[in-house]
């Protein structure tokens, strides 16, 4: 079969936006190309092995790849990509120089791109995120092993937004929780608040193309028994008080339902947040505050925010 690699030059605030663009008009996964990659200072004390080809990055910006499939309808396609990118400034995000080429690739190419950017890492003091090809051992008898397969979902868990998420949920969810996880996408969050002991998570995500592959991934995790996955809109219809609602969204959203949030949310609750650019951290802050929340922490991972709050 043959599959078209899309690929947009952009920037790093630009990357989920987009992702979440490609992922709709069809795309079963990305590829992030970030030079701050081969400057990144990584820890060997867990096994990991980084052999990055600075020839791979850009010299500017960060390139964001997808696959689709060649069809008649791929230039249809392509145009609603571009359209629904340029309308990301209307949301004040810098789509930086957004040049977007198009090349023609194998199955067999496609799948060995997917593998040379996915490895085990650990991303806490408990969780590994390790690609289902790959054979890996704890190193330690208290490691969450979290499985993830990127051709089922965009991302692959080990982006900073995600990981702030993982670590917060990490510190805080208790056993025997409640958890809500909006927009859970790939389901990571989910699976993660499962592992750790929730004795209840509810997954829900608009678009039933993510609806199935977090299926898919909590299926390969084994936690069918905690998670539910279902097609909803935010917080549409629950109704019931829960210890724990976790959102990587973007900022627009986050604010557009904190009220839906604190009403959910149970008295001494949490409300983890990320997907939330530095730029918009102090207005999300305020919308959160306002609510009824109060703010715990501000964790900050490259030009990403999460922020963990804490309900009256």
């Amino acid at each position: 079969m043959k599959w078209s690699e899309i690929s947009i030059q952009t920037t790093n605030e630009a990357v989920e936006p987009i992702s979440n663009i490609l992922h709709e008009a069809g795309a079963s996964g990305v590829v992030i190309e970030d030079p701050f990659e081969l400057k990144r200072e990584r820890e060997d004390q867990f096994g990991e092995i980084y052999q990055l080809n600075p020839d791979d990055y850009p010299e500017e910006g960060v390139i964001v790849k997808a696959y689709l499939p060649v069809n008649s309808f791929l230039a249809e396609t392509a145009e609603g990509i571009a359209q629904s990118i340029k309308s990301l400034v209307e949301y004040n995000i810098d789509i930086g120089q957004n040049v977007m080429t198009l090349i023609e690739v194998n199955e067999e190419d496609w799948a060995t791109a997917w593998k040379q950017y996915y490895n085990p890492v650990k991303i806490s003091e408990k969780f590994t995120i390790v690609p289902t090809w790959e054979e890996y051992k704890p190193v330690s008898t208290d490691e969450l092993i979290i499985e993830l397969d990127p051709g089922m979902a965009f991302g692959t868990g080990t982006h900073p937004t995600t990981v702030m998420c993982l670590q917060a949920l990490e510190r805080y969810v208790k056993l025997g929780d409640h958890v809500v996880d909006v927009g859970t996408g790939s389901g990571v969050l989910s699976i993660g608040a499962a592992l750790l002991g929730a004795n209840k998570v509810t997954a829900l995500d608009l678009d039933e193309v993510a609806v199935e592959s977090a299926k898919e991934n909590v299926h390969l995790n084994r936690v069918e028994k905690t998670v539910n996955v279902s097609k909803n809109n935010l917080l549409d219809g629950i109704d019931e008080q829960v210890d724990v609602v976790v959102a990587n969204i973007l900022a627009e959203v986050i604010m557009s339902f904190t009220d839906e949030v604190a009403q959910v949310v149970k008295p001494g609750g949490y409300f983890i947040s990320s997907g939330i650019i530095s730029q918009k951290r102090d207005e999300v802050k305020e919308a959160v505050i306002a609510a009824g929340f109060d703010i715990e922490e501000t964790v900050l991972m490259e030009d990403w925010v999460a922020i963990i709050a804490k309900k009256k």
